[in-house]
């Protein structure tokens, strides 16, 4: 049975409790159909399936109950009993997805409020679901990388360029790879004091776990920002799950990139924080180097 919400990674073999809703609807794809049955009914009616048995669910949503148990441990339990667990835990702690997404009937004055509400509570939802120990994991291999290599695809690529921008300050020498083929040369080429920061929203490109591999072959050490249960995620030391649904009727990831963002400025500041007076010093005569190019106001003058 594969797995679907399976990581690979040093810091936990238990499946998280927070934001399951998020984990559900992020999976539902790599169900079976009958499985998939089961997560439409859960992501419909959350809270009437709180009060389910594992019978009862079965035959609302048409489906046997071992169907139901093979859910269950799809996305990682050992079965119904422990899932039904932490989707109550998950409800009760979770805040709740705001459906705010923009339609046709809106008029331009809805969209910007809609929007930032949706955006905010994207980013509470990954806030809710963050792994603690995940996070210090990811930190820990930032700093002890010689080498980083930052790699995104598409509107990927974008977050790569991010992290370069911001990783390159700790003094590690470090370059991003928007380009499948300039990716898979790069990765072919590295030793296992490098380490490559891959991000996706999918998790499922092809060209971009291609690369990874690549890297993993060589012994560099891989840390992945995307969605729990796709084959990216799987070759990671450390995966940082990032599971935000997107609105359907928007062909470009927005909350998914924002939440990307927002976990780039944090490892950035803990590495900096992790490795002491010396980062901050190097941060301050960054700044410095650049000081000279902006122009002067009053106030810097009377500063």
């Amino acid at each position: 049975m594969v797995n679907v919400l399976s990581n690979k990674n040093t810091t936990t073999n238990n499946p998280p409790e927070k934001g399951l809703l998020a984990r559900i609807r992020v999976a539902s794809t790599a169900l079976s159909r009958a499985e998939r049955q089961v997560a439409d009914f859960l992501l419909q009616k959350p809270h009437d399936a709180l009060e389910m048995s594992i019978r009862v669910l079965a035959q609302v949503c048409n489906v046997s109950e071992p169907t139901v148990a093979r859910f269950a441990q799809s996305l990682g339990f050992d079965g119904f009993k422990s899932f039904k667990l932490a989707f109550a835990k998950s409800l009760a702690t979770g805040i709740p997805y705001l459906h705010l997404d923009v339609n046709q009937a809106d008029q331009v004055k809805d969209v910007l409020p809609k929007v930032f509400d949706r955006t905010i509570a994207a980013l509470m939802e990954a806030r809710n679901n963050a792994n603690s120990a995940t996070f210090e994991a990811a930190v820990n291999l930032l700093a002890r990388a010689r080498r980083i290599e930052c790699y995104g695809l598409g509107y990927s690529g974008a977050l790569a360029i991010d992290a370069q921008l911001k990783f390159f300050r700790f003094g590690i020498p470090t370059t991003v790879f928007c380009d499948a083929h300039l990716q898979a040369q790069s990765a072919s080429l590295l030793n296992s004091d490098c380490l490559v920061v891959a991000f996706s929203r999918t998790g499922r490109t092809r060209d971009l776990i291609r690369s990874v591999q690549l890297a993993k072959d060589t012994g560099a050490k891989v840390l992945v920002l995307c969605a729990s249960g796709g084959p990216l995620a799987e070759l990671a030391d450390v995966h940082i799950s990032v599971d935000v649904e997107e609105d359907p009727d928007i062909y470009t990831p927005m909350t998914s990139r924002l939440a990307h963002l927002t976990y780039i400025d944090a490892l950035a500041v803990a590495v900096t924080l992790l490795r002491g007076p010396a980062a901050i010093d190097m941060l301050e005569r960054a700044k410095a180097s650049i000081s000279e190019k902006r122009l002067v106001t009053k106030l810097d003058e009377m500063n």
